[in-house]
């Protein structure tokens, strides 16, 4: 039997050709027959829904990254912004901590590009550390494949999210041509007698044998792998003398603008810097026995009248691997204040004073080591007395109260003050101590007997002693080690091949260290590696670091606003006094963001934390779904192990890229906590506000499509007043959006007035719609303002106002997307209106009449408050009567004072 196309003498692939291209004329006649988005069909999709919110963000996701992923030669006339998110850990999952930050860095960079900026936002990795040596052991996979594997998850999540970094920048901390620089920059520290070793306390692990971090030390006190208590134990350690650069640090805060309290934790980290340490030789019967000790005290001006050194009783000397343990040992009684037979020249005064062993059991802060100088410490005075200790006194108090120094050589005759001065500087010259630093404050201890971090680059000779890796020859990478037991020694140790080698200096046989860097020195330096990242000869390009240095603005988490931060900073500080950068300090403005919390379920019997589907919630309190025990419900941080986490991917798949972008701003200012609760906070308003903007667009673009031309002169009176006030709440919003860009970073005020101007535009009249310029120019800059905080709606937007017919603002460039766009400026003319207005007085929601007062005053709530109480209408109205609350709306000229009747 023939077919119907065969005996219409039609070939079937002909009649399916024809088929097809009369469904396509179809799918152009009919829109809501397939719904899809104009930058793909030319078509405006009426209705802003799920489907269309999925094409528009699929469209425009790779579009909305390609602008930022180039390096381009810096243009030095162009004014550079230099924005830099903390750059993550490679766990192998982004948290929502994650995408907030960097939610946060991508609209900054946006929007500073859009200001005509020459902008970098670049992203890399911390990508050394512990985790990657514990999945090794356990699961004996090797850590760089581990962190290869994280890295590449991390960059698919990342780019999922459609963030503007600038990938080419790309920097990862555990491969060689990073961390041949991070050693490269050791051994500058080293040349400048800022590296040494001493012993330091240790988590000994004593059945595993090996050290532990902080972290594999359980609440128990007990090791993490071998359940063993864990004991303190001396090892030799490498430190950075951090404390050289303390007051330097201390002082240089004050020269950065506000940083959220940060500045605080950070003066109060590195505490007052009134004193110093001193080195001394220890020595015995008269023979100095080659060991040095650094002593700290508080008043290094009367160092002269010096009675004794102090130690106290947990001291390295009794405890560690000193020559002199067993004498320190043998005169130490428990509780008592022990004059030993050591003694310890001071190496700038030549004097010599016997070692006390203190009754103590600790001193001030983290001093384990001071100075007894009875002239100045009624506690040093009376521990000379009672040990029959001899000193001299060296302060004489003037009859005008003014006190001098005496008994002290050169310095003699100087007051305390000049005396302080030169004898630190002079101290200092001499390479014995000096630098002004407080009691709070440790050197940097950097030594980790761990395989996956930057090898020391230090080789240790018989012959020449302690001698760093020629520059040359570096990197020293890392061996290959195919197995991992998480016992014994440094996993180095076990690398013959690795770890024998020649001296550079004498060419005999020689050892390489085996300690690895802490990762606090691989971040201490990353945002300069940023500026010149592929540079094979050097760290960087000083011209280069010059330009993009400092860091404009540096966002993170507050637990690294100490640590991380001193680090950094210090690391800045060395650069700048070895002449490498001209900036002293890295980081100019810095936004510490919150936390992101959700709630968490526990047992109050046994605190045990449960997963949502052990819960039940049909009731009015959740209770456990087997027990029926009720729960103890709690706002905490986003944890795997508290089951409280979120997913980002889920959270795109549900809402959308720009929804989540959205809501993580409007939430909360930054600095505060986020408390996730998606279906009563945040989320369903800014879903409404991206249809509003989307409903705001079609009613122009329809309204253009009509057969009548827009023409401006066809507005009456009202509506001609209509324009003017879109006009000015036009400027309005502008100039306070901006200003909330560029200070606070108030992006939840931000989007709320970009919320109210939609309100305005939305409550338009359609002759207004069809035949205004304000309305276009309006919707066409809220449409800018959007972009970098949602910018795959928002170019979707403008890419449909971009084809409205008969245009009546021409100054766009509607040729260009809208992150191409310059961000709007506030109009001359707005300046240039009269400076007063009058402000609407309402009380308890009435209202009592208008006041005068200028334009600028018109937004600060206390200066209209108080303008108001000293007028003819707040005397009449509101004196003598109680204000509970004032509120004021700067938009609409209005003031509401509720009072008590």
């Amino acid at each position: 039997m023939q077919s119907a196309w065969q005996r219409f003498g039609v070939c079937s692939s002909c009649l399916k050709r024809q088929l097809n291209d009369l469904i396509k004329w179809q799918r152009r006649l009919i829109p809501g027959w397939i719904r899809s988005i104009y930058s793909e069909t030319g078509k405006w999709e009426r209705d802003y829904g799920l489907e269309t919110r999925k094409k528009v963000e699929k469209w425009w996701l790779p579009r909305t990254k390609e602008q930022f992923c180039k390096i381009s030669e810096a243009d030095k006339s162009r004014q550079k912004f230099y924005v830099l998110s903390m750059f993550p850990y490679p766990s192998g999952k982004l948290h929502m901590g994650h995408v907030r930050v960097y939610t946060i860095s991508d609209t900054i960079a946006r929007f500073q590009k859009m200001r005509g900026m020459q902008v970098i936002n670049p992203m890399g990795w911390d990508a050394f550390g512990l985790p990657a040596e514990n999945a090794a052991i356990e699961h004996g996979l090797h850590p760089a494949n581990w962190t290869q594997s994280n890295i590449k998850h991390m960059r698919e999540q990342l780019d999922a999210l459609g963030l503007s970094f600038s990938w080419e920048r790309e920097i990862t901390t555990c491969l060689p041509e990073y961390y041949k620089w991070t050693q490269y920059l050791f051994i500058k520290l080293f040349e400048a007698g800022l590296v040494y070793q001493k012993e330091a306390m240790v988590n000994w692990d004593p059945v595993d044998q090996t050290v532990l971090a902080n972290e594999q030390v359980d609440e128990n006190g007990c090791s993490w792998r071998s359940g063993a208590k864990v004991e303190q134990k001396y090892l030799r350690q490498w430190f950075i003398k951090t404390t050289v650069y303390a007051k330097a640090m201390l002082d240089s805060l004050s020269e950065l603008p506000e940083w959220y309290g940060i500045k605080e934790m950070q003066a109060n980290w590195i505490g007052d810097c009134v004193g110093c340490y001193l080195d001394f030789m220890l020595k015995v019967n008269g023979k100095e026995t080659g060991e040095k000790l650094a002593a700290y005290t508080y008043t290094p001006e009367a160092i002269y009248g010096a009675s004794h050194l102090y130690v106290l009783p947990d001291h390295r000397l009794l405890h560690g691997n000193s020559s002199l343990k067993a004498m320190f040992q043998s005169e130490f009684i428990p509780g008592k204040d022990c004059l030993t037979s050591v003694t310890a020249v001071n190496l700038l005064t030549k004097q010599e004073v016997p070692i006390v062993i203190s009754a103590k059991s600790d001193f001030e802060n983290y001093i384990d080591t001071k100075i007894g100088i009875p002239s100045t410490n009624p506690e040093d005075a009376a521990v000379a007395h009672n040990l029959g200790l001899s000193f001299s006194e060296v302060i004489e108090t003037l009859p005008d109260g003014l006190e001098t120094i005496v008994n002290s050589g050169e310095f003699t005759g100087m007051t305390r003050q000049e005396a302080l001065k030169a004898l630190t500087q002079q101290a200092r010259n001499k390479g014995v101590g000096g630098n002004l630093t407080s009691d709070k404050l440790r050197d940097w201890l950097i030594s980790r007997q761990r395989y996956w971090g930057t090898p020391i680059p230090i080789i240790h000779c018989q012959t020449c002693g302690t001698v760093p890796v020629p520059y040359e020859d570096l990197p020293v990478e890392l061996p290959n080690i195919t197995s991992f037991t998480g016992k014994g020694a440094s996993p180095l140790e076990t690398v013959p091949e690795w770890m024998n080698c020649s001296c550079p200096r004498c060419k005999g046989p020689a050892k390489r260290e085996t300690d690895t860097m802490d990762t606090f020195v691989d971040s201490s330096w990353y945002y300069l590696r940023y500026t010149d990242p592929h540079n094979s000869d050097r760290p960087f390009n000083k011209a280069l670091v010059d330009y993009w240095m400092p860091v404009d603005l540096y966002i993170g988490g507050k637990e690294h606003a100490v640590m991380h931060l001193y680090y950094a900073r210090f690391l800045s500080h060395f650069c700048y006094n070895q002449k490498m950068t001209k900036h002293k300090e890295p980081f100019y403005k810095l936004l510490v963001q919150g936390l992101i919390k959700s709630q968490t379920y526990k047992l109050t019997t046994t605190s045990q934390y449960l997963k949502r589907e052990e819960i039940d919630l049909t009731g009015t309190e959740p209770v456990h779904i087997k027990t029926k025990e009720k729960l103890q419900v709690t706002w905490e941080k986003m944890s795997k192990s508290k089951h409280n986490g979120i997913d980002p991917e889920e959270l795109v798949e549900q809402y959308g890229i720009d929804t989540m972008r959205l809501y993580i701003l409007f939430a909360a200012p930054p600095e505060q906590d986020i408390l996730w609760d998606a279906k009563t906070d945040a989320v369903p308003g800014v879903r409404r506000w991206q249809s509003r903007l989307w409903s705001l667009t079609t009613k122009l673009i329809e309204a253009r499509t009509s057969s009548t031309v827009p023409n401006p002169q066809l507005l009456n009176e009202k509506e001609k007043a209509e324009a003017k006030k879109i006009w000015e709440q036009k400027n309005l919003v502008v100039s306070e959006v901006t200003n909330y860009f560029t200070k606070d970073y108030l992006f939840n005020a931000a989007i709320s007035r970009l919320m109210g101007l939609t309100n305005v535009l939305s409550q338009a009249s359609q002759p207004l719609i069809l035949h205004s310029a304000e309305f276009e120019d309006a919707l066409a800059t809220l449409c800018i303002m959007v972009a970098p905080m949602a910018p795959h709606i928002a170019s979707e937007l403008w890419k449909g106002l971009a084809h409205v017919q008969n245009k009546l603002c021409t100054y766009h460039k509607w040729d260009d997307d809208v992150l191409h766009q310059s961000w709007p400026k506030v109009d001359p003319e707005y300046l240039q209106q009269p400076d007063i207005i009058e402000m609407s007085v309402l009380i308890n929601n009435k209202a009592c009449g208008k006041v005068s007062m200028p334009r600028q005053v018109a937004r600060n709530a206390e200066e209209v408050h108080e303008l108001i109480l000293q007028s003819e209408l707040g005397i009449k109205h509101l004196q003598g009567r109680p204000i509970k609350k004032a509120f004021l709306s700067p938009r609409t000229a209005l003031i509401n004072f509720l009072v008590q009747e």
